[in-house]
């Protein structure tokens, strides 16, 4: 494609006000055209099918309606989606496959705060820092006994990474700025790349029994649901704390609400299932848990990192360029 396109943004109107300040959307104007609306969540209006009708390319983020058959029939001349937050999953249907339209995502760049969260949580799960920070808030004589804990420490600790996704293979490079060792497990991963990210690859079997700390970067899938159950965390030695930044659905809730009551595992949650967890789970209150609401993803200044990355996509699809972080329908199947 050549020349400037007619663009259209599909996604909320206060992702949009996050994620295209003017640095942006002086770039935007660059590459492309804009109607009105430059902007808008809902494809049904008569105003959004008169733009979908004129577009060649989507822009799309948090917010984007799931672009069907009969939406889609409205936009004869779009040839490309570049998305500007992570998974498609929401949003991306068979018949855009079918209409073989260009689709991006920047995945990649929402990789980063995630796996800079999940260092933080590691380093954090070492020390059990969350868990002695409620201690001292109620003012508990803690001080004192801490300096004779042996389990107070990340130096020579095994974390086990399992996933070894956009983000897992960011923790395990950030991993190796401590004296850990890293274990990983992932069915698709070979040892040859692991072990050159310096991390040593085996089964989640073998894995689980070793870990001090378990970390979890697996998407949502049918195959991978309560992937981490009742069997799978019982296999974890006592006191150790498992980290999700994935997805909930992941992990047994139930079951990790058994070993967190019981006081054998600790847990840092940014993910649950559901989300957020009922108002009676007991995960709540527990000293040996520490939930935050879905934060270790792309937030304020982060998510600009998406958009400019879905500018970058635009302005290579412009140029002729091949993109940097398609889409596949084959990799939509088994990606998060």
């Amino acid at each position: 494609m050549t020349g400037r396109p007619q663009a259209l943004l599909v996604m909320d109107h206060a992702t949009f006000g996050m994620q295209f300040k003017e640095p942006q959307l002086r770039r935007l104007r660059e590459l492309a055209d804009l109607g009105e609306p430059i902007v808008t969540a809902d494809l049904d209006t008569a105003r959004a099918r008169h733009r979908l009708r004129e577009a060649e390319v989507l822009l799309t983020s948090w917010g984007c309606p799931p672009l069907t058959a009969e939406r889609l029939a409205d936009a004869p001349r779009l040839r490309a989606i570049f998305h500007c937050a992570g998974t498609v999953r929401s949003f991306v249907t068979e018949e855009v496959w079918r209409r073989g339209i260009l689709v991006t995502s920047a995945a990649d760049e929402n990789a980063i705060p995630v796996a800079e969260f999940t260092l933080a949580a590691i380093i954090f799960a070492g020390k059990k820092a969350p868990f002695l920070a409620r201690d001292a808030r109620m003012r508990r004589a803690v001080w004192s006994s801490m300096v004779h804990r042996e389990d107070l420490s990340n130096r020579g600790r095994t974390v086990g990474v399992v996933g070894y996704s956009r983000v897992g293979r960011r923790v395990v490079e950030r991993l190796r700025a401590l004296e850990v060792e890293i274990l990983v497990a992932d069915p698709y991963a070979t040892a040859s790349e692991v072990s050159q990210a310096g991390a040593r690859l085996v089964e989640l079997p073998e894995l689980l029994p070793r870990c001090d700390v378990l970390t979890l970067h697996v998407p949502a899938l049918p195959a991978t649901r309560h992937l981490i159950g009742a069997p799978e965390l019982a296999l974890l030695p006592d006191g150790a704390t498992l980290i999700n930044t994935a997805r909930g659905a992941v992990l047994d809730t139930a079951a990790l609400e058994r070993e967190c009551v019981a006081g054998r595992l600790n847990a840092i949650l940014d993910v649950t299932d559901p989300e957020p967890l009922p108002s009676a789970s007991p995960l709540y209150g527990l000293p040996n848990v520490m939930i935050t609401p879905h934060v270790a993803g792309s937030l304020g200044s982060e998510t600009r990192r998406m958009s400019e990355s879905a500018l970058d996509e635009l302005e290579r699809h412009l140029t002729g360029r091949p993109p940097r972080a398609a889409v596949t329908a084959d990799e939509f199947k088994v990606s998060a």
